[in-house]
């Protein structure tokens, strides 16, 4: 149940344009990379690199990202702050900056 409200305030939200915390990691290992370690940050950009896509996690959901050029290497596995609109599972960015 808990999860269902999350999805739904997240769902309602993001229809009019919202802000999101939460971690750049890549589509081959999702919320294992959500913590910002130095481990975390050099898988990420391995994998990456390799052809996994970028990704964003809040929480325990990954989300596609419709525009992933916008996140540039200095931002992968980093904490950051992502303004922009949610539909379905992918987010489009209309800013990113890291967060504290």
């Amino acid at each position: 149940m808990k999860k269902l409200g999350l999805f739904l305030t997240f769902a309602a939200v993001a229809a009019f344009g919202a802000e999101w915390t939460g971690h750049i990691s890549d589509s081959k290992c999702g919320v294992k990379h959500n913590d910002g370690s130095p481990g975390s940050v050099a898988c990420v950009k391995g994998c990456i690199k390799g052809g996994a896509s970028a990704v964003f996690v809040v929480g325990d959901k990954v989300l596609k990202l419709a525009n992933a050029d916008k996140v540039g290497e200095d931002l992968y596995g980093a904490k950051v702050k992502i303004t922009g609109s949610l539909e379905g599972d992918t987010v489009t960015i209309g800013t990113i900056a890291k967060a504290d």
